[in-house]
């Protein structure tokens, strides 16, 4: 009887920890597909480059892990400054982002992208599997989505593996190599993302 109850319990404590996992399964793969879907409607419409770009700046604000992004891509140098200069990073990196993730997405007109599977890392990150279906302009192309899952009910996008690349890491290794060709100073990333935001 008591061994019954034991594991009576076990179950249940079992059980407790299986759901909310299960949760983020269900809600990372519906979490991207919604996410892809919204976009794509946004690039098949008819409206101007400008109006597009405004609707996935929306997007990507709501859904994307902006400023853990950019504390990632930041590095090491990140350690080196002082409130005032994170503050400064922080706003110059978001306008970067936003800026570069919605010019570069908008040159597509309708991209179908198909959510695969995906796969739960940890209780803090779930990996989603997805294709960008091939067109006359170009191949299939695989897209993994790093999804932060901290809070199960508003998960969001850390980073895109795009054939294997990741983006994060990708400008993280820029970010890293402006600032040692300006002999560590991080005064010469801040002046070439405020280029790239007013250029």
């Amino acid at each position: 009887m008591k061994f019954k109850k034991i594991k009576k319990i076990f179950l249940i404590i079992l059980a407790l920890i299986i759901l909310p996992n299960s949760k983020v399964f269900a809600d990372s793969k519906l979490f991207i597909s919604k996410l892809t879907s919204e976009a794509s409607k946004v690039l098949a419409s008819n409206e101007s480059k400008e109006q597009k770009m405004e609707k996935l700046i929306n997007l990507a604000e709501k859904n994307v892990d902006i400023d853990g992004i950019g504390r990632y891509t930041l590095g090491k140098y990140r350690k080196t400054l002082n409130e005032d200069q994170i503050k400064e990073y922080e706003n110059l990196f978001r306008k970067y982002f936003l800026k570069s993730f919605s010019s570069r997405l908008s040159e597509y007109t309708d991209p179908k992208i198909n959510v695969i599977s995906e796969e739960v890392i940890n209780s803090k990150y779930t990996i989603v599997f997805s294709v960008l279906e091939a067109d006359e302009k170009r191949p299939e192309i695989k897209i993994d989505w790093r999804v932060y899952t901290v809070n199960p009910e508003k998960p969001l996008v850390r980073d895109l593996i795009i054939e294997g690349l990741s983006l994060a890491r990708t400008q993280r290794e820029e970010f890293n190599s402006i600032i040692q060709n300006g002999e560590g100073d991080i005064k010469v990333l801040f002046l070439n993302l405020r280029n790239f935001i007013s250029g």
